[in-house]
């Protein structure tokens, strides 16, 4: 089983519209993550002979890339009926101010502040993904990415939530599709 990922952003996803070039440094790094941390979740051996091809594309970038499109890779695996040991939800805290913030946005992001973006096994509290873009002292570290497990528990919460409800609606659907066969 091969998983290959491609990360891309969108010419117009920022407000600066500078032309980027497909495979630069910054878009391999994140399609390399994304791609060790579902293979980190796929059960491959289940399929052998078998490839499995992300294509995430950012139509507008406001902090937090990494993190939405691991969540959106996590949902549409699921959705597409991959087997997975378990889901992988991402999230990033940072520190600004002398205070732990939540899911940064663009202007957080850029104020200098350390940022961590973490991605985990839900169920196993298992961590796919630790990212830092700066040194953070320990104790900060350890309160930040506290946070950051938090919002992906609650990331993982509200994807299960949905993926419920979208079988539910498709078991409604099938239900109701086979009623007007007979």
């Amino acid at each position: 089983m091969q998983v290959r990922c491609e990360y891309r952003m969108a010419e117009f996803s920022t407000g600066d519209r500078r032309r980027k070039p497909k495979g630069d440094r910054r878009s391999t790094e994140i399609s390399l993550v994304i791609r060790q941390t579902m293979e980190a979740s796929i059960l491959t051996h289940l399929m052998p002979r078998s490839q499995i091809y992300i294509f995430v594309q950012v139509l507008q970038a406001d902090g937090g890339t990494r993190s939405a499109c691991t969540n959106a890779a996590t949902l549409a695996l699921a959705d597409a009926g991959i087997p997975m040991r378990d889901i992988v939800t991402s999230c990033s805290a940072g520190y600004l101010c002398s205070k732990p913030l939540l899911d940064l946005n663009y202007l957080e992001d850029s104020a200098g502040g350390p940022d961590v973006t973490v991605g985990i096994l839900a169920k196993k509290d298992k961590v796919t993904i630790l990212q830092m873009d700066a040194k953070l002292p320990m104790d900060t570290f350890e309160d930040v990415m506290g946070l950051s497990i938090d919002g992906c528990k609650a990331n993982a919460t509200y994807i299960r939530e949905v993926l419920l409800e979208n079988t539910k609606r498709l078991e409604c659907n099938k239900w109701i599709t086979s009623t007007q066969l007979v």
